[in-house]
């Protein structure tokens, strides 16, 4: 196993400490500081309309010091007129002072006022509002599926399992980097921001409550932690996790993993399988495109099935699930399938394929 020493993985935590948080998937808005640029903006522009329209028209405005407004004074009445301060040190005495007043002034000061307290109620509104759906994301969310990373194994874990029928809902992902997070949300996922090393962060994604957990780190000893953390957190969930060389899997599953793919002799023995068969690659890789062209799914045994061998079923069989045994389909000691069979078959992908959930771990035979 290829782990660095202690010191140097107390330095990688400390690299990732960042403040962890949920983020639920939202519409794309505006950035809040970007809004609030502009709502200050537009009271800038209505105070400086204002402060020019009492300069321009000075002579009709009367100031108690020294009976004259000067553009300063201008500046003044319209900072305290809009603000509804009214000391009345300045007041309009002309006709057309006090029309502008009326029909000018005053529906700026009112817009003014919108501006203000706009923003701030629905700073306010919207804290309550996420504040709110992050509470009712915790209190409804159950055996749902945990990605941590969401680099290219990561999104294409996910796909593939919401291609099977699973919510979007149902998904949280977790990544110590906001913008991955982002991203994540921005397709409809929930997103955790934080190093999944912690258990505080995996807490924030609910794992104890997961049915599957998904880890798709980038480097191997990093997935052992996460795969420690989070079975210690959950006893029962499915672990997957994948690891780049063939010599940390042991490892992986010893640490509580249920299963250990490793990414890069999987994409190796793929690349010789094409250049030995370019046919027979492209059936691998259309196999494990779920939703398309052909799919392996797991199923259970329907009744009709039942006292038959696996090559008289209609669909192609693959391999027989019996307990905690994956036999295959010309295994002698397969016989005749149960009911309490499940077969992994090899169908033409519909809209309704799916594969059933399974939370056990099985053992090769």
């Amino acid at each position: 196993m290829k782990l660095p020493g202690h010191d140097a993985i107390a330095r990688q935590a400390d690299e990732h400490l960042v403040t962890h948080r949920v983020k639920l998937p939202r519409k794309v808005v505006e950035h809040p500081f970007r809004q609030v640029a502009k709502r200050v903006l537009m009271a800038l522009l209505v105070l400086s309309v204002t402060a020019l329209l009492v300069w321009f028209d000075h002579d009709g405005y009367n100031d108690n010091s020294d009976g004259s407004v000067d553009f300063l004074d201008a500046w003044y009445y319209a900072t305290v007129t809009l603000s509804t301060t009214g000391y009345g040190d300045i007041t309009p005495v002309s006709d057309a002072a006090r029309l502008t007043n009326i029909f000018v002034i005053t529906p700026l000061r009112v817009l003014f006022l919108i501006i203000l307290v706009g923003t701030t109620l629905e700073v306010l509104t919207e804290r309550t509002r996420e504040e709110w759906r992050l509470n009712r994301w915790r209190s409804t969310l159950r055996d749902h599926t945990v990605v941590v990373g969401f680099g290219t194994k990561g999104r294409s874990a996910i796909q593939t399992v919401c291609a099977t029928g699973l919510k979007k809902e149902q998904v949280v992902v977790v990544d110590p980097s906001s913008k991955v997070i982002d991203a994540a949300t921005a397709e409809g996922y929930a997103g955790v921001i934080g190093d999944a090393t912690r258990s505080e962060v995996l807490k924030r994604a609910e794992v104890h409550r997961a049915r599957k957990i998904i880890i798709a780190t980038q480097r191997d000893d990093t997935a052992v932690l996460v795969t420690l953390t989070a079975r210690q957190l959950n006893k029962g969930a499915k672990i997957v996790a994948a690891v780049r060389e063939e010599e940390n899997a042991p490892l992986l599953k010893q640490s509580g993993a249920d299963a250990v793919i490793t990414s890069a002799s999987a994409a190796g023995r793929l690349l010789g399988l094409s250049v030995l068969s370019p046919a027979a690659g492209m059936v691998m890789e259309d196999l494990i495109q779920q939703g398309s062209g052909l799919d392996i799914v797991e199923r259970p045994v329907i009744k009709a099935e039942a006292g038959r061998r696996p090559r008289e079923t209609e669909d192609l069989v693959v391999s027989v699930v019996r307990g905690h045994r994956v036999l295959g389909y010309d295994d002698p000691d397969v016989g005749t399938l149960e009911l309490t069979d499940r077969l992994i078959t090899i169908v033409r992908a519909t809209p309704g394929s799916q594969i059933a959930p399974d939370v056990r771990p099985l053992v090769q035979e």
